[in-house]
């Protein structure tokens, strides 16, 4: 108590002591102005002013002093004011204690409420000038305005700092009334208050530092920002309905062009520097000329063709939808390339022609071919480009379309040039890549396969046509037997279909010079139309052999067709159903291009089949839809089929939440959970046990959906396998779990957005796709997942004799020996594998040996472990002949297909342990690859050879050869497999699991287990040799090195050639190739390629770091050492010449970026980011030929920046609203390197590069985080900024430090402020 009394009375004498000084100071204050009034007048008032700065010395007042600016705002009238004694009131000085800043600000923010109209907290008084001058800046608008009799009152416009009150009927003198003449001398008041606001805001723009502290708002507040675009906005639109603003019009033309020119100011600061010229994103880009092909190749649009080759490989699932990340890289490569959306445009639709172009004649074998490839260009393509187009549509119809009518909008922290009407440049961009991509003539031949469906395109745009000429109206889509017609259609006229049925275009394009023939055009109008099919079916025509036959190979032509099917695949007869499912099955996925996102949705909706209203008892009523949904899964099923599904979306989010696309995988794993569960539970009878013809069974349908559900993840892969490789929701491997909850994430937030909403119309049928779905609601299916985990982390453990489990196994082994004793292929010993392997009891004998054991799916699966194991080392011990060993595991698929994904999985798991000894393949006990094995490894060494790498194949000297007894019983099983259409989803699961344990083994088994497949198959013999030849690079970093450098080389230009590096074109058909095969002529990979299709597979994915940052560095100083070793003095010193050397320096980053980012995904550049970088930074480097000039090394810094910020934009986006994922792992990444930078800048960390290097990689990298991603710098330490910009300042960067500093948000506003002293 008693020290809380002292407080109180020193706080008590405080108080009194602060009263006295500020009596003190009043009184020295009014005697300063007395003395004015009397014999003072002549005197300067800086004598007054140095009196009171003398006053408040002696009373130890610091300076600026609030205590002086409230008596100068309490005593003085306009009369004595001046400037001079202000100036010691109010001046930005850091160095001022808190207690007196804090007042400062107080006492400013209780007068003008800037804490409460720009809702921030005031904490410095830099923050409070930056708003201090806004508000008195607006109202000055505002004030004019009212002035000129103009009253805002659009509730868009947002209220001014001083309100909206209308002051006209105050009257400060109310001693007397109003007269004729007040109200003259009143009006002459408000013109002149008028003209000096209009001079005082022309003044204001004239100041540089003025333009920095509205740049300020506009990057920091944009909403605030907005509100004076809408003021111009509003005097632009009243400036010839108001009179009073005619006078001023010309004025608020020149003002509003200023404003706009805020974005764009320069500080013109330290300009002549390297490093600026290198960093300047105002120097306009070169235009591509688009007169051929090779022209439209430049290195800044590869990232498209990269990225559109490397998802399509099959045996690789998207994490990412194909729309959701080809709309991110359009963005970013039109950010980055700051080009027009023409260029965008087109050089996406000649990447996506070449893609198809690279598969023109496709190797045969298990993978997507053709389809996929279609699927992209007239498919992915279109939505990706509708996306773009609708988020202009969203925010042109926001409530920022004042801000577009003002003439320019700002999306995700960059400006984009709009026209009057507030419509961006994106429609007419596509439409003139559309125009300009009928030159590629080339490039727009269709593959064989769409001839048919290309000319049917253009003779509907003739049919449009002749119509429209002979006002017959509509079009005769699908008549005179259109792929008949010789119409000169191509891929470009399939693309224009494309885009019209996504409403990007309309059917004017059609009149288009050149687009249609005027023969076909003519040859329209002789034949009469004919009825299509698929109108004969929507008018209720009963399904025929030839009309399904029809509709099987020819595409629905709309929507309404496909919902016709989906309505009769639920609700028609039991025969109906099944032929609906295969017609949607059919063209109309494969090839319904303009509707294919709406066919794959009923198609997965057919997975998820309702309950009937009028079912009744407790089997499931998913028994009752099986020959539907046999169909249906053996449509999906097929290996083009899930590609495409995968293409469409695993996650249906999109980076800038343009538009949300419906995830097909995850909607599949939860769709097909169900239908494990339910078939492979119940209990088989004789009738169902097997399909005779085309009747589906029970097993087979639990089949088709098991395997189907295993291939969506690595089933086969151990736990620590995908933990090292970066599995699960943050690397590159998917599991169950992650799948739901993907999938259950967005039915969350489908029913957060519509929780409010009810739909009146909503039809009893209950949906199992509408709610969450996890693995613990199916005990079987969860109870087979933790034991497919169990056997392939640990080998099995015994089961006792008695178990249920062990019951099943003795039958299903009973069954397998029956057989081979029915086909006499049995070695005379096999009975003991039950009674040796399991419980030591004989086999039962008063089953029927032709009988199948009748149980549920499950628990076969569930015992199958451990027949694998008894049948497995009894053929190790002899007591199982290697042939009974085969057709005992073929008898077990042939029993039940399902078997296949624990055989792999456990033959999968034995191979990697490595305890089993290797058996010979001599054509005796096993088969044998000798008649082509030196054949197939000479092809694998050529096809290396010529990408580049150098790598002895060869069988190691091994007679005969050898693998490890799992590996030589699995390839045997597989090698007896059918190759028809209805094996497809068999294959679907053997190749990438034969090819994951061929690569765990010792080299010479990968082209073994090749030749064995090879012999079988020879039409897939190309096929088979470049698999054998991608393997190679999974353990071998010397390859992988090898390779590498081959891409940049083959890409750029050799390092060895004295000339190509400045001269000749980067090609991306050199890097991926033209073309993967040629029929009749063995297979030629381009290194890219072969790389795309490696590069997952790699162990040692950490190690591509090094190796490509090591290729980035050595090009770019080879690069800057050609440039400055040029013949020509002219070249040498122009600037054009070194901006050419920086943009091959470009390119060599792009090229990094784009392949760092497809090998290792956000792991690998988060790795880049923290580490591979730093490492590179502080560690010493030895110059191997002599003296590295200064520009080799600030080239080197350059490109090095370059490849981090495009590599990290790439993956976490640029814009302030990705979702939270990458927003997380952004910031915290972002964050660590920036802090990495500020620690070594104030020499915490010692440097092992040049300091050239040092400086044009820190330069440049906030330099191109300033231009491209400023709203990373958002996320970084205020701290951390302003200790980097103090280093950029150090080295006379000034403009770059301000440019950091004003774009890290509110916070960092007054450190901004308080560095306006070096704009001049």
């Amino acid at each position: 108590m008693e020290i809380e009394m002292e407080t109180e009375k020193t706080r008590g004498g405080e108080s009194e002591e602060s009263e006295r000084r500020k009596l003190i100071l009043l009184e020295k204050v009014k005697e300063c102005l007395s003395q004015r009034q009397d014999q003072r007048r002549e005197e300067s008032p800086l004598v007054w002013a140095m009196e009171v700065v003398k006053c408040l010395k002696s009373l130890k007042m610091k300076m600026p002093s609030p205590d002086l600016a409230e008596i100068l705002v309490s005593h003085l009238c306009f009369d004595n004011n001046n400037a001079s004694i202000w100036k010691y009131a109010f001046s930005l000085d850091t160095a001022v204690d808190d207690a007196c800043r804090d007042k400062i600000i107080n006492s400013a923010d209780a007068a003008l409420q800037l804490s409460r109209t720009y809702e921030v907290r005031l904490s410095e008084l830099g923050q409070l000038l930056v708003l201090f001058f806004f508000t008195v800046f607006v109202g000055l608008i505002d004030s004019t305005f009212d002035d000129m009799g103009l009253q805002i009152k659009s509730s868009d416009i947002q209220e001014g700092p001083f309100g909206t009150d209308n002051f006209q009927d105050m009257d400060m003198d109310s001693r007397g009334d109003y007269s004729v003449e007040r109200n003259e001398h009143r009006e002459l008041l408000r013109k002149k208050n008028t003209i000096m606001a209009m001079e005082v805001l022309a003044k204001l723009m004239e100041s540089r530092k003025a333009v920095v502290l509205l740049r300020l708002v506009h990057f920091n507040m944009p909403v605030k920002f907005h509100g004076l675009l809408q003021r111009l906005w509003f005097s632009e639109a009243n400036k010839l309905a108001s009179s009073s603003m005619k006078p001023a019009s010309q004025f608020f033309e020149r003002f509003s062009a200023n404003i706009r020119n805020v974005c764009d100011f320069e500080y013109q600061l330290n300009k002549g520097q390297l490093v600026w010229m290198l960093t300047d994103i105002r120097q306009p880009h070169k235009r591509l000329s688009y007169c051929n092909s090779e022209s439209v190749q430049s290195a800044c649009w590869a990232p498209f063709d990269i990225y559109l080759e490397h998802i399509m490989d099959g045996k690789h699932l998207l994490i990412t939808s194909g729309v959701s990340m080809l709309t991110e890289t359009i963005m970013l490569l039109q950010v980055f390339n700051r080009a027009s959306w023409q260029e965008t445009f087109l050089a996406l639709w000649l990447s996506a022609l070449r893609l198809v172009q690279r598969e023109h004649d496709p190797l045969e074998g298990p993978i997507p071919h053709l389809e996929s490839r279609l699927c992209i260009l007239l498919t992915i393509v279109p939505l990706a480009i509708a996306n773009i187009m609708d988020h202009e549509a969203k925010f042109c119809s926001s409530s920022l379309q004042g801000a577009a009518k003002s003439g320019f909008i700002e999306i995700d922290g960059h400006e984009y040039q709009v026209d009057g009407k507030g419509q961006t440049s994106r429609n007419n961009g596509l439409i003139s890549s559309l125009q300009v991509l009928g030159q590629f003539s080339g490039l727009l031949c269709p593959p064989a396969s769409v001839i048919g469906a290309a000319n049917a395109a253009a003779v509907k745009a003739a049919s449009f046509i002749s119509n429209s000429k002979s006002a017959r109206g509509g079009s005769v889509c699908g008549t005179h037997s259109d792929s008949y017609i010789n119409a000169g259609g191509n891929l470009r006229h399939l693309i224009i279909e494309a885009c019209i049925a996504r409403k990007l275009i309309d059917t004017s394009v059609y009149y288009w010079p050149g687009y249609v023939s005027a023969s076909v055009i003519s040859f329209i109008d002789l034949p009469p139309p004919q009825k299509s099919p698929w109108v004969i079916f929507m008018e209720g025509t009963p399904f025929s052999n030839s009309l399904v036959n029809f509709l099987l190979a020819t595409p629905a032509p709309s929507l309404a067709e496909i919902e016709k099917l989906y309505d009769i695949a639920l609700n028609g007869s039991v025969e109906e159903r099944s032929v609906a499912a295969k017609i949607l099955c059919g063209a109309s996925l494969s090839h319904g291009w303009n509707i294919q996102e709406h066919v794959l949705h009923y198609v997965v909706k057919l997975l998820s089949p309702p309950k009937p209203s009028t079912h009744t008892g407790q089997r499931s009523h998913l028994i009752d839809y099986m020959p539907m949904l046999s169909a249906i899964l053996s449509g999906a099923s097929s290996i083009d089929t899930v590609h495409v599904l995968s293409l469409h979306g695993l996650v249906g989010e999109v980076l800038f939440l343009f538009m949300v696309f419906t995830p097909r995988i995850p909607e599949v794993a939860a769709s097909l959970m169900p239908l494990c569960e339910v078939f492979g539970s119940f209990m088989p009878t004789s009738s169902n046990i097997s399909s005779k013809g085309d009747e589906p069974s029970i097993y087979m349908v639990f089949s088709s959906a098991f395997l189907f559900l295993l291939r969506l993840w690595k089933f086969y892969r151990p736990p620590i396998e995908q933990c090292l490789t970066g599995g699960g929701a943050i690397g590159g491997e998917l599991t169950l779990e992650y799948l739901l909850l993907l999938r259950n994430g967005r039915i969350a937030s489908q029913n957060y957005s519509a929780q409010d909403e009810i739909n009146s119309n909503q039809v009893q049928h209950e949906y199992s796709s509408d709610k969450p779905e996890y693995v613990d609601f199916y005990p079987k299916l969860r109870a087979w997942y933790c034991q497919n985990k169990s056997c392939i982390a640990s080998p099995l453990s015994g089961i006792s004799t008695g178990n249920p489990v062990h019951e099943v196994a003795n039958k299903i082994l009973n069954m397998i020996y029956r057989k081979m004793t029915k086909s006499g292929s049995s070695s005379g010993n096999s009975s003991t594998v039950t009674s040796n392997s399991l419980c030591g009891s004989p086999p039962s004998t008063a089953e029927d040996p032709c009988q199948r054991p009748m149980l549920p799916a499950w628990d076969v699966l569930e015992a199958i472990p451990f027949v694998l194991e008894a049948i497995l080392t009894a053929c190790a011990h002899g007591r199982l002949s290697s042939r009974d060993l085969t057709t005992g595991l073929r008898d077990l698929i042939d029993f039940l297909p399902a078997t296949l994904g624990t055989i792999v999985s456990y033959f999968a798991a034995e191979i990697t342990r490595g305890i089993w000894k290797p058996v010979p393949m001599n054509g005796t006990d096993w088969p044998s690859p000798a008649a082509i094995l030196s054949a197939v490894d000479s092809e694998i060494k050529e096809i290396l050879a010529a990408t580049g790498v150098d790598f002895p194949c060869g069988s190691s000297g091994q007679s005969p050869p050898m693998l490890p007894l799992p590996m030589a019983a699995l390839v045997s099983l597989t090698i007896t497999f059918k190759l028809n259409k209805s094996h497809e989803y068999i294959h679907a699961v053997v190749g990438p699991a034969l090819e994951n344990c061929s690569s765990g083994c010792p080299w010479p088994s990968i082209p073994i287990i090749g030749s064995l497949w090879a012999q079988k198959v020879r039409r897939w013999h190309h096929f088979i040799v470049v698999s054998c030849a991608r393997s190679v690079l999974k353990r071998n970093k010397v390859a992988v090195a090898q390779l590498l450098r081959s891409c940049f080389s083959s890409f750029l230009g050799s390092l060895n050639d004295s000339t190509s590096l400045l001269t000749n074109q980067s090609s991306v058909s050199r890097l991926l190739g033209t073309t993967i095969a040629v029929p009749g002529v063995s297979p030629s990979l381009a290194p890219g390629f072969l790389y795309l299709r490696s590069c997952r597979t790699i162990e040692d994915i950490q190690y591509v770091n090094g190796v490509v940052i090591g290729l980035v560095t050595e090009y770019a100083r080879e690069l800057a050492t050609r440039w400055t070793g040029m013949d020509s003095s002219r070249l040498k010193t122009s600037q054009a010449s070194l901006s050419h050397a920086a943009a091959k320096a470009r390119e060599v980053a792009i090229l990094g970026a784009s392949l760092l980012c497809l090998s290792g995904g956000m792991n690998l550049i988060q790795e880049l980011y923290l580490e591979t970088i730093p490492t590179w930074l502080l560690s010493s480097k030895k110059e191997k030929l002599g003296e590295v000039s200064a520009v080799s090394r600030i080239l080197e810094g350059y490109a090095m920046a370059y490849m981090v910020v495009l590599s990290g934009s790439a993956l976490w986006g640029i814009g302030p609203t990705p979702p939270a994922w990458a927003l997380s792992r952004r910031a915290r990444v972002v964050g660590a390197h920036m802090d990495f930078l500020v620690r070594v800048l104030e020499g915490n960390i010692s440097l092992g590069c040049h300091p050239a290097t040092w400086k044009a990689y820190v330069s440049c990298v906030v330099g191109l985080v300033v231009s491209f991603a400023p709203a990373w710098i958002q996320v970084v330490k205020l701290e951390t900024l302003r200790k980097l910009a103090s280093g950029l300042r150090g080295w006379h960067e000034s403009e770059l430090a301000l440019s950091l500093l004003e774009r890290g948000g509110v916070a960092a506003m007054g450190s901004v402020a308080e560095l306006l002293n070096v704009v001049s």
